[in-house]
């Protein structure tokens, strides 16, 4: 390598490896880079420029800018004996750089990784594939389970999706394979042990301030892996237009270093080298020009650390063995084999990016290092490419020179400033409000009681009791051009200089927050009591999003530092005593967590970062629930589950889906309800018809026990009148056998008196025979001597 080479230009990247290793090729780098950013233009320096620049952005988010500047707005050729103010500075910008720094840290969010690599993606696709086939097959598998006790099912059946757009929705919500939970907690873990919390504060404060945030990730095997912030101000880099730095060829920091830890950063510097580096820090007249501001001391010197990426040649020697099979040996990028067709080799090799690693000390043509990196991090998914230790964002970069929220503001809070001052140099002048007393009005007025009405009892007189006594004539009879001896003196012009003076301040006010986007409703500091909330959230809606893209740059830092850590957990868990350690670290774990960390460096992971909704968005979210839960279209245990998701756009889509999942459910249930009550109302009238054709036949067969009762009863009642007859016709069988008993008795008398009552007989005969007689004449039939009722129900007995 020429170390005669003219400094600021880059070395070639097309020199073999060994060349970009060397010392030389390292000082021409470090060359380079001290001259872009420490040669003086225009009598400044890049880095210095910058550096003051953020310092001053930097004092006035803290309201500590210089009043030079005011000082010199309001003196006359340098002279301020005149005049006595309050120079302070008025504290505005803090404000808003309060209320935008703490609203980022209220934004919660959360880490998730996804598992990309052959493996897992192998295990994601079999368990699409399992729910889908359950899906697919879900009656003809529960009628297995029904039939055999058997369960079939692959997933949890209780939990199986029925649509597509369930399974997407399961597929974000209930699945997550145990290696991304180590995954997630591991990046939890280590960014704990960094306080990656207190560094991302800083971060967003520089994002706000000076429109630029930095940090830097490393790893070691003593502490692991680092996360570390770096101050902006002391960042050089290559040249791009990117805000997030992604085509950066190189980076570094610029560290002041005392002369006594020199020697510990860098132990191979001899004695003799530290000294010549103290002895050369203010003899070098390049160095002085640096340190022209003299911000330095004699025992402290300022190094450059900067990685540097260019690609190396990784180049193999393909040979073949006696069996024909093939071997490969590495060797170096200078290696040409010979092009001879019958040779048993040839060659392969691809470039790949890499970085080297240096320091210089600025000011000195001195290298105090200079390597090849170690625990280079490579994307998994194209290991050719090389990141970067420093992480870097400017969302609003233009050719280099970043802007931020704190640079809007910095001329108007210089006019509310000078705004200030004027206020208080008008109150100052101000004149109070003043009396004119005529002397000669008071000369010829006369008390009436003796006194005399001097000037002294004429004020004691208007200021106790506000009366005046003047005379509109005097003692010659003309007219007292004093006779209104005493009138008060307005001085109204300090007022309405005043008035301008805040309207003024407001105006310059209301332009920091027209510029920011900042306005009232974001910070609640005059609120219109008018307005309606709603409208409020709209306005302070529209400030978050004026100020979306601090946010956006945050989040974008700590998205990088969580690849890189997922990238270098591979390098910890290589080393035993990192290893241990971070394991041991995660022992608040379950096991299962710590048996998956075993195979951590075989997965390759995409992280994305998970923001937490704001205010804003969990209202509307809110909104939309209440009203389904009013409609009676999802279920508490639906609410509680969409609650607990913090991706807005997931949880409204889970929202749809239960809500439809419910209103399916609702009609299943009304048509097993139809289907129940048509069921009821045929049992009914089953049980209707049966309890008639039951009623009928009981009917039937009670009519047919009454007939037969009715049977039996007349039966037995003709057999009781038969018995009652014939005990009746056997009583009048007797009565008339004794009857005729007494009729043969009578007879038998009759003939034995006969012969002595001969005439009486003769008589009776005659008697009977004059009735037969008269029974012939007059159609009679014969006398009757039987029962009337010898009949039997018709039966004649």
């Amino acid at each position: 390598m020429n170390q005669t080479q003219p400094k600021g230009i880059f070395p070639s990247h097309t020199v073999p490896d060994a060349e970009k290793s060397s010392y030389g090729y390292g000082l021409q780098v470090a060359r380079a880079i001290e001259s872009e950013w420490f040669k003086k233009d225009n009598g400044s320096t890049k880095y210095y420029a910058s550096k003051d620049n953020f310092h001053r952005l930097r004092l006035y988010a803290r309201g500590e800018q210089s009043i030079q500047k005011y000082k010199d707005e309001l003196s006359i050729n340098g002279d301020l004996s005149y005049l006595n103010l309050d120079w302070t500075p008025v504290p505005i910008i803090p404000k808003f750089v309060d209320i935008v720094v703490n609203g980022i840290q209220e934004r919660t969010y959360s880490i998730s990784a996804f598992s990309q690599d052959e493996e897992s993606t192998k295990r994601r696709t079999d368990y699409i594939n399992n729910v889908m086939r359950d899906m697919n097959n879900r009656q003809l598998l529960n009628e297995i389970n029904t039939t055999t006790g058997f369960n079939m099912f692959k997933t949890d059946p209780d939990k199986l999706p029925e649509t597509t757009e369930e399974l997407s929705v399961h597929m974000q919500l209930d699945y997550k394979p145990s290696i991304e939970i180590a995954e997630e907690e591991a990046i939890n873990n280590v960014f704990e042990i960094n306080k990656y919390h207190l560094v991302k504060k800083r971060l967003d404060y520089d994002i706000a301030t000076i429109g630029m945030a930095c940090v830097k990730s490393t790893f070691n095997t003593a502490e692991g892996i680092k996360i570390d912030y770096v101050d902006p101000a002391d960042i050089v880099y290559s040249s791009t237009d990117s805000p997030y730095f992604e085509d950066l060829y190189y980076v570094g920091e610029v560290r002041r270093i005392s002369i006594m830890e020199l020697k510990k950063f860098f132990p191979q510097l001899t004695d003799e080298q530290v000294k010549e580096i103290e002895d050369m820090h203010y003899s070098n007249s390049m160095y002085r020009s640096y340190s022209s501001k003299g911000r330095d001391e004699d025992n402290f010197v300022e190094v450059l650390f900067f990685e540097y990426k260019t690609y190396r040649n990784q180049t193999y020697k393909i040979k073949q063995t006696a069996s024909g099979a093939q071997k490969a040996i590495e060797k170096t990028d200078e290696f040409d084999p010979p092009k001879d067709q019958r040779s048993m080799f040839e060659k392969v090799q691809r470039s790949i990016e890499v970085l080297y690693e240096g320091a210089k000390v600025i000011g000195h043509d001195k290298l105090l290092k200079w390597k090849y990196a170690e625990n280079m991090t490579r994307p998994k998914s194209d290991i050719t490419r090389v990141n970067m230790s420093y992480a870097m964002v400017a969302p609003r970069v233009y050719r280099g020179v970043p802007e931020s929220l704190v640079s809007r503001m910095t001329s108007f809070a210089d006019m509310i400033q000078l705004t200030h001052l004027k206020l208080q140099q008008v109150s100052s002048r101000v004149v109070p409000d003043g009396i004119y007393m005529d002397a000669d009005g008071l000369a010829e007025i006369d008390l009436g009681n003796g006194t005399n009405y001097s000037p002294q009892e004429a004020l004691n007189m208007y200021f106790q009791t506000g009366s005046v006594i003047g005379r509109s004539m005097t003692s010659d009879g003309d007219m007292n051009p004093g006779r209104v001896p005493i009138q008060e003196l307005r001085t109204g012009s300090g007022g309405s200089k005043i008035q301008s003076l805040i309207g003024l301040y407001n105006y310059y006010l209301q332009m920091m927050r027209d510029v920011t986007g900042l306005n009232e409703a974001r910070d609640g500091s005059t609120p219109d009591k008018n307005a309606l909330v709603g409208l409020q959230k709209i306005a302070a809606a529209n400030s978050n999003t004026a100020t979306r893209h601090i946010l956006q740059g945050s989040l974008y830092l700590t998205s990088k530092m969580a690849e890189v850590v997922c990238l270098r957990l591979s390098d910890a868990l290589e080393y035993a005593n990192t290893r241990n350690s971070f394991i041991n670290s995660l022992g608040k774990f379950n096991v299962a967590t710590l048996d998956e960390l075993k195979d951590l460096h075989l997965h390759d992971f995409g992280i994305y970062i998970n923001l937490a909704p704001d205010e804003e968005d969990k209202q509307k979210l809110e909104n939309n629930i209440q009203i389904a839960l009013q409609r009676d279209q999802i279920s508490l245990e639906d609410v509680i589950d969409i609650r607990d998701i913090n991706n807005i756009k997931l949880a409204n889509q889970l929202l749809k889906l239960r809500k439809r999942r419910k209103q399916e459910a609702d009609r299943r249930m009304q048509m097993e309800n139809i289907q129940a009550q048509s069921q009821s109302n045929a049992q009914a009238a089953e049980a209707a018809a049966a309890a008639n054709v039951q009623k009928e036949q009981a009917i039937a067969s009670t009519k047919g026990q009454l007939i037969t009762l009715e049977n039996q009863g007349d039966i037995a009642k003709m057999e009781r009148e038969a018995e009652l007859k014939k005990d009746i016709m056997s009583y009048q069988f007797e009565l008339d056998k004794q009857l005729k008993q007494l009729e043969l008795q009578v007879i038998s008398n009759k003939e034995g008196f006969k012969e002595d009552r001969k005439d009486k007989r003769t008589k009776i005969q005659a008697s009977q025979q004059s009735e037969l007689i008269d029974q012939r004449k007059n159609n009679k039939p014969p006398k009757d001597f039987e029962a009337s009722d010898d009949l039997l129900s018709g039966f004649n007995i």
